[in-house]
């Protein structure tokens, strides 16, 4: 059964950790949590499917909405050593999320959170929760219902960004092309708005399939077609 913590300290624990430059440190409980409100999330496995395509992309993506309310930093757990979690970072261009290299599952066994995933061959894992610790303490948990195979239902990004009253940015896909000068123009413009896009180039047979498309960039906000560079603009003015 396992079992919310809020309320309790989190586990003492020494992290066995490897940085870029080759050089190792202990990094411990107190410096990760210690005089801070923080955003865990844990996870089963670096580089498995859901953890990958799901849990860390919108975590990374949310950091500054996070920050903006009031958390200094949000952490991504899971039994891994240090070498795989620090490629699993760069794999996922998580840059904004500190990696904590749970080896020998010592945290997620004090947080109650170990479970046996040997059926896997994982042997020992985490489950998937994730919580808010303020200078030590668990303020919030989200705790994934304990049933077969991976569930994924609270432990989200956006769960935990509603709990903090926090908002997150709007979502922008921009469809561009090569030396388009006015997809520099939509960029700059978003880029000076502080709004995260995703970028694809395209084709002709895109284009085409785009109501009112023809020419680039072609702008999706929140799923809807706004248009061009000079559309966007006058979505911006009125932000």
């Amino acid at each position: 059964m396992l079992k919310n913590r809020e309320g309790q300290a989190v586990p003492q624990v020494t992290f066995r950790v490897r940085d870029a430059a080759g050089n190792w440190s202990d990094v411990s409980t107190d410096d990760l949590f210690k005089h801070k409100r923080v955003v865990l999330f844990a996870l089963p496995g670096a580089f498995t499917p859901t953890c990958s395509s799901s849990h860390v992309p919108r975590y990374n993506e949310l950091v500054p909405a996070f920050k903006a309310a009031g958390i200094d930093d949000v952490l991504c757990l899971s039994v891994n050593d240090t070498f795989v979690m620090n490629a699993w970072k760069e794999d996922q261009g998580a840059d904004q999320i500190t990696f904590v290299p749970d080896g020998n599952g010592t945290f997620s066994e004090g947080m109650g959170m170990l479970v046996d995933k040997k059926d896997l061959g994982f042997g020992g894992r985490s489950w998937r929760y994730s919580m808010v610790v303020d200078n030590g303490s668990i303020e919030k948990m989200f705790i994934e219902e304990e049933r077969p195979g991976d569930p994924f239902d609270v432990s989200d990004a956006d769960t935990m960004l509603n709990y903090l009253g926090g908002k997150a940015g709007p979502d922008v896909l921009v469809l561009s092309k090569p030396g388009c000068s006015h997809c520099v123009r939509a960029k700059n413009a978003l880029r000076e708005a502080n709004i995260p896009y995703s970028e694809v180039p395209t084709t002709p047979r895109i284009l085409r399939s785009v109501p009112g498309g023809g020419t680039t960039p072609q702008i999706f906000i929140d799923g809807e077609h706004i248009g061009g560079a000079d559309e966007l603009a006058t979505w911006l003015s009125k932000r």
